[in-house]
Formats: C-alpha cells, sequence, structure tokens
C-alpha cells in the first residue's frame, strides 16, 4: 500500500466537493484527502483534536489498493497492528483511504461492523477506535442531500484509525466536547451547500 511523505503543496490536488474525484492514482488521492482535512475538518474546525496532529506531522496517509471487502479487511489488520506498536509522539493516528472499494454508502456502512469485529478479534478493543468518512456518508434519520452529513463526507471512502486513550486526553482537555457534535451541524447549516463548495475552489 503507498504511504507517503509531507506532500508537496505546489501540486494543486483535485477535489470535486460532492463526490470523489477521477483521479484514483495513491499521489492524487492522498493530495485530496489532505486539502479536505485542511479546509474542511481543520479549516471549519469540525474536529477541534485534528490541527495539532496534522501540523506536526502525526498523521499517517495510507491508500489501500484493496478491491473487494475481504482484501481491505487484510490492510485493516496491518495498520491496526502498524498504529498499535508505534509510538504516539511519532503517529498518532492513521486515515486508511479506500478508493477502489466500497463506494456504495450501505455497503460500507455493512463493513464497518466487520471492522469491529476485528478490533474485538485482534484485542484492541478499548485500545484502538475505527471512525468512518465516505462521499455519501448520511446519518440515520437525514435526507441524502441534508447539509449535515457533509460533516463526514470526504473525498474518498476512508476509515479512521484512532487510539482510546488520545480521544479521552483530549475530551478531558475540552470541556465541551459533548457539544462539538451539535456545533458542526450548526456550522453545516450556516454554511450551506454553495459554501461547501466554494471551500474547494482554486485558491
Amino acid at each position: 500500500m503507498p504511504q507517503f511523505p509531507p506532500p508537496d503543496r505546489s501540486i494543486p490536488p483535485s477535489l470535486v466537493p460532492d463526490g470523489p474525484p477521477a483521479d484514483l492514482a495513491p499521489v492524487a488521492v492522498r493530495l485530496a484527502t489532505e486539502r479536505w482535512l485542511e479546509r474542511a475538518v481543520i479549516g471549519l474546525n469540525l474536529c477541534p483534536f485534528a490541527k495539532a496532529e496534522h501540523v506536526h506531522g502525526r498523521i499517517r496517509y495510507v491508500v489501500s489498493e484493496a478491491l473487494s471487502p475481504q482484501d481491505l479487511l487484510e490492510d485493516l489488520r496491518r495498520e491496526l497492528d502498524f498504529l498499535q506498536a508505534q509510538d504516539p509522539v511519532q503517529v498518532e493516528t492513521t486515515l486508511l483511504i479506500h478508493p477502489r472499494v466500497l463506494g456504495d454508502f450501505i455497503d460500507y456502512n455493512t463493513f464497518l461492523g466487520d471492522a469491529d469485529d476485528l478490533l474485538v478479534e485482534m484485542e484492541l478493543d478499548g485500545l484502538l477506535q475505527i471512525a468512518s468518512f465516505h462521499p455519501h456518508y448520511q446519518f440515520a434519520g437525514t435526507r441524502e442531500d441534508d447539509i449535515t452529513n457533509y460533516t463526514n463526507r470526504s473525498p474518498f471512502p476512508t476509515l479512521h484509525l484512532l487510539r482510546e486513550a488520545s480521544i479521552d486526553r483530549a475530551v478531558d482537555a475540552f470541556p465541551e466536547a459533548e457539544q462539538i457534535y451539535e456545533r458542526n451541524m450548526q456550522t453545516m447549516e450556516r454554511l450551506g451547500l454553495a459554501g461547501w463548495r466554494k471551500l474547494f475552489e482554486p485558491q
């Protein structure tokens, strides 16, 4: 699986904000994901904890070439093993991006159950957890075009591997952590779809 050093920011990534970019080359996938992280996740402060890890280079980006859920599960197993073995000072979290499989959100959502089962099988439940991002992410009870779904809409299907201990520390340091979800919903409603698209215009 291709892994990458910090990107050359002189290369303009291609990102279609309403769906995955057409270019599935690993470098393009990596750059589009980082631009989404910078402009949406960090730029809109959707995750107050992301900026420090990004600035200090502690986010690992891995582009999976899996073509089936079974292959992706093996990639996930390797990345869970890797993250657990690393010093958080060097690698705090991992984005496992899989542009060639689980493009359908229902299939992706089903796969998340298999991913959680893998955590239990590897005895990593309670140590690591997996967060979910997808170009067609849809919260239960919302319409497909609801702007609040965009808090979890990434350029490509992505599994975010996190350390439970780091989440606990971040929540302790952020006294209103339970309000993040509601604040994000309000941010997206103020922004609207036009504002979301504007985030990804060339600068």
